[in-house]
């Protein structure tokens, strides 16, 4: 068992994430460790990021996870996994669900049906030890459809090295009282999982389906990213933030659209962008058919 560690929880509002944090907080307190916690979720209630930091250790002094130090990382959400990978270290665990929830905004013009999330293969996890899996699908297996973060913090008991039975009796403290059984069947479930391997067999995020109604027939709207160059800082947020992956940095550092056909002027690296370099914009595009 570890003497010291940091796990990072990340996802969106409704899935778990605090709970998860509050029953791993709870499984180091029960191991005789000095834990501090801390969290955010302000934007919960809207469907926004949530995370969580868990730092435990015979002495801990800061409730902070600094970037590229936690030893684990644990996302509810696919997307979420690609943003905040980079604070795990470079050996570290990276436990991920394949959920897709894909920003309303972005689905008004879904022209190729197909939802652009990187695939496992194509990111960037390294070296990283990583548990992939449709959380939300063994929950259901298991009889507890509503314990998908359950389900992956199973996946992170295995490479903590904690006692099963301080996690069922974290469990049992933390959750109400009606769906304790279902969480631990959920628990049991995703201990169960293997690391995820280059040939996809513990599997991948699929595709999301396109939103009824979202697309105009004979008609595709385009959008541009305008950037100043001059406020643009390369801090990279916008890059993280695309929910369609079609922005990078390029040599000199400055943002830049690479697949204006999978833009689909959701805004979000335009609202996010803390210089206010970002501007996106309609472009007409002639009817046909």
């Amino acid at each position: 068992m570890r003497t010291e560690g940091s796990i990072l929880l990340v996802g969106v509002g409704g899935q778990g994430v605090l709970l998860a944090s509050h029953i791993l907080a709870t499984v180091c307190l029960r191991a005789g460790f000095d834990v501090k916690k801390s969290e955010v979720h302000g934007m919960a209630q809207r469907g926004g990021i949530v995370f969580s930091h868990v730092r435990y250790g015979r002495r801990v002094h800061s409730p902070v996870i600094e970037e590229g130090s936690s030893d684990a990382l644990v996302a509810m959400e696919w997307a979420e996994a690609i943003r905040w990978v980079s604070y795990v270290k470079p050996l570290g665990t990276v436990v991920t669900s394949s959920t897709q929830i894909v920003p309303p905004a972005a689905c008004t013009d879904r022209r190729r049906w197909t939802s652009a999330y990187p695939a496992i293969r194509t990111t960037v996890f390294g070296e990283r030890r990583l548990y992939c899996t449709d959380a939300q699908a063994v929950a259901k297996a298991a009889g507890a459809a509503k314990a998908a973060n359950t389900v992956l913090l199973g996946a992170l008991s295995t490479s903590l090295g904690f006692a099963v039975e301080l996690w069922e009796a974290a469990i049992r403290d933390t959750v109400p009282t009606s769906a304790v059984e279902g969480n631990l069947k959920a628990f049991a479930a995703g201990r169960n999982l293997a690391p995820w391997r280059p040939d996809g067999r513990s599997g991948s995020p699929t595709a999301a389906a396109p939103a009824p109604g979202s697309t105009v027939p004979g008609r595709a709207q385009m959008y541009a990213v305008d950037v100043v160059e001059a406020w643009c800082k390369g801090c990279d947020i916008c890059v993280r933030i695309c929910p369609e992956d079609c922005l990078r940095l390029d040599a000199a550092g400055i943002a830049r659209l690479v697949d204006g056909q999978a833009c689909t002027g959701c805004r979000l690296c335009e609202q996010l962008c803390p210089d206010f370099a970002i501007a996106v914009r309609p472009v007409e595009v002639a009817a046909h058919g």
